[in-house]
């Protein structure tokens, strides 16, 4: 027993290549061998033991160390490259990054709402997708498992799992180090060391920098930004591990890692400039942003971003695990208790700029007041067995939660004229005696304001200068002045939340060997959370004092402006100047229970072919809406959104061909979500809002063929889908009064949703004699057109596109050391990553519904529309060596 355990923590890396579903895994096996390698030797545990990939009844993307490596990917937004229907983005910070898998997912914006994909490092559920975007450091392999994942992987996994196993300590001396240089100023260096501390104890311990300037050239308008670039990169992580193995049955694993970075992330770039161009252009500094296209159509593709405050973010990822596996062999006819323990703690500070313009409207600073912390402790334990008809698996699993987010906002010198000139150029359009101007907020907020001196000074553009003398002559009357105050300039509000949440679960997945070739696999688990939210929401220096004057004013505006009074009045109570907020406290909480599990039965025809059919239902918890959330004017009463569930049936066959080289593989799904958490930003603040239904159902196909050329692997993946919300109306919606923005999505294609994603690789490594190796790869993905935002809006689609990432390399026939030279995103593909709506840039929906039932009228949308965008072409050489 404990020999085949440390063959499996010392096996080299060209062996562990030809145990992943991977193109340079299997390259690299060819050479270590006679004769290609099988299908066979491809090793999972996506039911928490070691199986074949063929044997597994559900889909799983299997990725080894080297074709990670090949592939360029060093965290999970670069894993999209190689896995067909997965979808990573990120928005206005890297702690906000977000996985999607068969076009399902959950907006990392509020960290109130878990995950949807699931992301398990090394046995340890990660709360928060953006753990994983950093260097994950050294890679034994990543398992992309589809489809509802609840039973065995923890919590909130309705969409899926990405599960990272990294490499452990070996008792065979080594050590390998690499060094990179790239173009925008690219360099990076790792290394890690690893062997024997005694006969029963190993270490491994890695390290790692990268550094690099930025994509975005920054415009920075009115200041006081000083930096001109954005999207920069400058992180470091260190990771520590122990093995030990006392005796033949017992196995310790302990892991403590810590990562932390420093950065300017994320600005965004028009590519729609609306009609309140002139507005910002006046404000500003220079242009202030991106000149509109004529009729204000869209904008060709640029970097070109402005920006007048910083985006610097921080971000801290530290914990540490035990993982402790003990073999029973008189228990139950020979059993493995598992353990895994483990304590993190998550934390992100952030600056933004919030209007994406040169003008000095809206920010946040990095002072420690603005981004959250996640503290988790989990718990799990595993005891699994088996007999000659039976696998055995039973646990619990135990977390407990706590998260702390501070949010602070503030406005700038010329967020009061824009707000001014915005609603005067409104009423100017109605009416073309009233000027625009970007001094009429006083007239809205003067005390005691009368309908004839609003009027007046509304005509004056708040300059109380006008015909108002005997005769009509030009006079200035005081009574008819701009007067009264504007919103507050600095620190607008500081508000604070903690949410405490404790989960526990207790499962089993047993799979009976009914014959030798049919199998019945039943999983089950019932997990118990509850949940606590505590929040104060305070306004500062005054802030809501401009809110109130205006409601005040309320019954002189409305003999004014008749219709337009409570939609203009609102604009002067929007969440951060909304005077109801004033020392306004949040306390709720909430326990609920929910069984979830799974059924999969599997014949095997014969030795190439397996054929499978189940069923699961996911279970994804409730939580609170960590944000002002209001209706009108109203702040919500509750921040409370329900749970989620998804049903999901799937029928696939797996074939192995061509002497056992060839996988060919291949699922039908069929996912139903009720109460789908939408995490959706309705113009003023993100709200996780409960959309009744959404279906996702498709096809996914693999393929995997170790060729009879020496060193030649090809792979290629296929996921089709089509991803519908259902229809509804207000009337199914928690907060009926949130339906107009969502009105595009009742029956249409979600976003994030391609119908097509298409990978395709190719690697190529093999002795060119001399002592020397040479190889390269070529991976490729296609994914067709998409919406890239919640509310569906037409300007938000991304065309359909094609990512293309080579390799070339050249070293030494025993890979002592190697040098390649890389390119990610060869062909310098241009598209976006999220797009969304400028900070009070105009509007897109009407106010009534339209003739096709949504409140969407393409002719009357005035919005500005911004992109975070994707990576450009990046390409760099780096010297790897080894011993």
């Amino acid at each position: 027993m404990r020999l085949n355990q440390i063959l499996r923590a010392t096996v080299p890396a060209a062996v562990v290549g030809a145990c992943a579903f991977g193109l340079a895994g299997a390259a690299t096996a060819q050479s270590a061998q006679d004769g290609p390698a099988t299908i066979d030797d491809i090793i999972v545990t996506a039911q928490k033991r070691e199986q074949s990939l063929q044997d597994v009844p559900i889909v799983v993307t299997s990725l080894s160390g080297e074709m990670l490596e090949d592939a360029g990917v060093r965290d999970i937004k670069d894993l999209q490259i190689v896995t067909p229907g997965l979808v990573v983005t990120s928005n206005s910070s890297e702690a906000a990054t977000t996985a999607r898998i068969r076009g399902v997912g959950t907006v990392g914006d509020n960290p109130g709402l878990e995950s949807s994909v699931g992301v398990v490092i090394d046995g340890v559920y990660r709360s928060r997708n953006s753990v994983g975007f950093g260097d994950l450091g050294e890679l034994s392999r990543i398992e992309v498992l589809k489809g509802p994942q609840g039973t065995l992987f923890g919590k909130n996994t309705s969409a899926g799992v990405i599960n990272i196993l990294t490499e452990a300590p070996s008792f065979t001396p080594g050590y390998n180090a690499e060094v990179t240089f790239g173009n925008y100023g690219a360099m990076g260096v790792t290394g890690s060391v690893t062997g024997p501390i005694t006969d029963q104890m190993a270490f491994r311990l890695y390290a790692g920098r990268r550094v690099r300037n930025g994509f975005y050239d920054v415009d920075t308008g009115d200041g006081p930004r000083t930096e001109t670039d954005d999207n920069n990169q400058d992180f470091w992580t260190t990771r520590g591990q122990l093995l030990w193995m006392p005796d033949d049955n017992t196995s310790v694993r302990v892991i403590a890692d810590y990562s932390r970075r420093d950065e300017y992330c994320c600005t965004g770039v028009q590519v729609r400039t609306g009609p309140t161009y002139p507005l910002i252009d006046l404000l500003s500094n220079g242009a202030g942003q991106r000149p509109p296209a004529a009729g204000f159509g869209p904008l060709p593709y640029s970097r070109q971003a402005y920006a007048n405050r910083s985006s610097d973010q921080e971000i801290e990822d530290k914990g540490v695990s035990v993982e402790a596996n003990i073999d029973l062999p008189s228990l139950f006819g020979g059993a493995r208790l598992t353990s895994i323990t483990a304590l993190r703690r998550w934390t992100s500070s952030n600056g933004q700029e919030s209007d994406y313009t040169g003008a000095d409207i809206a920010y946040r600073v990095n002072d420690g007041n603005f981004g959250y912390g996640v503290d988790n402790f989990s718990q799990e334990l595993r005891l699994a067995g088996r007999t000659d008809r039976l696998d055995w698996l039973v646990g619990v699993f135990a977390t407990t939660e706590g998260i702390e987010r501070g949010d602070t906002f503030y406005l700038g010198a010329d967020y009061t004229p824009l707000l001014s000139l915005l609603i005067s150029s409104q009423l100017n359009a109605a009416n073309a005696t009233i000027p625009v101007s970007p001094t009429t907020i006083g007239c809205y907020t003067r005390a005691n304001q009368t309908a004839q001196a609003f009027g007046a000074c509304l005509a004056s553009g708040g300059t109380g200068t006008g015909p108002f003398g005997p005769g009509g002559a030009v006079v200035t009357n005081p009574a008819f002045q701009a007067t009264g105050p504007g919103f507050t300039v600095g620190q607008t509000f500081e508000d604070d939340y903690s949410q405490d949440s404790t989960s526990f679960a207790v499962f089993t997945n047993n799979t009976w060997h009914v014959t030798d070739a049919f199998d019945v696999t039943v999983g089950l688990r019932y997990t118990m959370d509850e949940k606590s939210v505590d929040g104060a929401q305070r306004n500062t220096n005054g802030n809501g004092t401009t809110c109130n004057a205006a409601l005040a004013n309320a019954a002189a505006i409305g003999a004014v402006l008749g219709a337009n009074t409570s939609a203009i009045l609102g604009r002067f109570c929007l969440p951060w100047t909304n005077s109801a907020f004033q020392n306004r406290t949040i306390d709720e909480s909430f326990d609920d229970g929910e069984l979830s599990g799974t059924v999969k039965a599997s014949y095997r025809f014969n030795p190439s072919v397996m054929a499978y059919v189940s069923y699961a239902r996911g279970y994804k918890s409730f939580g609170y809406n960590l944000d002002r959330v209001q209706t009108g004017i109203t702040p919500a009463s509750s921040l409370f959104f329900p749970s989620e569930v998804v049903d999901s049936y799937e029928a696939g066959v797996k074939m192995t061909l061509l002497n056992r080289t060839l996988l060919l593989n291949a699922s039908y799904f069929d996912q139903r979500f009720t109460d789908f958490q939408l995490n959706t930003f309705l113009g003023t603040s993100f709200v996780v809002e409960s959309i009744p239904e959404l279906n996702s159902r498709g096809v996914d196909a693999d393929f995997l063929w170790f060729t009879p050329v020496e060193g030649l692997s090809l792979q290629g993946g296929l996921t089709l889908i089509d991803a519908q919300y259902g229809e509804f109306t207000a009337a199914d919606m928690a907060n009926p009064g949130n339906f107009p923005q969502l009105s595009l999505l009742p029956g249409n294609r979600a976003s994030f949703a391609p119908e097509v994603s298409g990978t395709a690789s190719i690697n190529f490594d093999r002795s060119i004699g001399n002592g020397m190796r040479a190889g390269f790869s070529l991976a490729a993905k296609y994914t067709s057109e998409y919406n890239t935002g919640s509310d569906l809006l037409p300007f938000k689609m991304q065309d359909a596109y094609t990512v293309l990432n080579g390799r070339v390399s050249l070293g030494s026939e025993d890979e002592r050391w190697t040098g390649e030279f890389w390119v990610q995103n060869l062909t310098d593909e241009e598209y976006y990553q999220v797009v969304y709506n400028g900070f009070i840039q105009g509007n897109a929906f009407a106010s009534t519904v339209q003739p096709d039932g949504s409140f969407y009228n393409p002719a009357q949308d005035t919005l500005t529309y911004n992109a975070f965008l994707a990576h450009p072409r990046t390409w760099g050489v780096t010297l790897r060596v080894r011993y």
